[in-house]
């Protein structure tokens, strides 16, 4: 049975992660920031029993620290999906400095360095024991900017160089990287933005993401993607945004 922790599981993409990843038998660490209430209903929502949830900051350290000891105190884990982040509005034009420094360091503290040291706590752990995946959820935006949330485009950006430095280091030793990076998703928190006919006439299909479709990809780069394919970074933004 896979063990897997799923950071920012409180709603949203997160929720449907760990949905996806309990109808394959999976128990789960479920972690939050600090909307206890929202992660409780997704505990609630998920299959099968022997799930947890562990609050922690991962603008801290040592409560990265102390999350990947409750998640593994019972059994090791052989998924981490790094799925948490910010999205603070900091346009460079408009934004007073304390604001924009204060955007840049929340938004790199815990999109890309709290993805960072929980996942070289898990990938020492892993490499350990022969076996392990990791799963970071990115963005469209790494690719073509952010122009209102600069940090939140750099914090992606890097996330996707990490994960590709750490599948390289990570292979010879059984643990896989992946990255997932989706475009807008029709999340609660952005429902009245995606039906915004600026936004919906850029995407061919018509709509946006649904949480559930990340979700699939998420679920299979965690429990069914080939070796082979460590280090990829698979797009999930309905032909919004092309790149080769």
């Amino acid at each position: 049975m896979i063990h897997a922790l799923i950071t920012g599981a409180s709603g949203g993409i997160g929720a449907a992660i760990a949905k996806a990843l309990s109808r394959r038998g999976a128990t789960l660490v479920l972690h939050y920031q600090s909307e206890r209430p929202a992660a409780e209903a997704t505990l609630r929502a998920v299959e099968g029993a022997g799930h947890t949830l562990v609050q922690a900051d991962l603008l801290d350290p040592a409560s990265i620290e102390r999350l990947w000891q409750e998640a593994s105190a019972r059994r090791p884990v052989d998924v981490v999906v790094n799925n948490a982040g910010i999205f603070p509005l900091h346009p460079p034009l408009t934004t007073s400095f304390p604001d924009w420094t204060a955007a840049w360091q929340r938004t790199i503290g815990v999109n890309l360095l709290g993805a960072a040291h929980l996942s070289y706590r898990a990938a020492r752990t892993m490499a350990e024991r022969g076996s392990g995946r990791i799963v970071s959820v990115s963005s469209r935006s790494a690719f073509r900017g952010e122009p209102t949330a600069p940090a939140y485009a750099a914090s992606k950006a890097g996330l996707n160089a990490f994960s590709q430095s750490l599948a390289k280091a990570l292979a010879p030793r059984g643990v896989y990287v992946f990255v997932v990076a989706p475009g807008w998703v029709s999340t609660p928190r952005v429902a009245e933005a995606v039906q915004d006919k600026a936004v919906l006439s850029d995407q061919p299909l018509g709509r946006v993401a649904t949480p559930d479709e990340v979700a699939q990809v998420v679920r299979f780069c965690a429990l069914d993607a080939p070796a082979s394919m460590t280090g990829a970074i698979l797009d999930v933004n309905g032909a919004s945004y092309l790149r080769s």
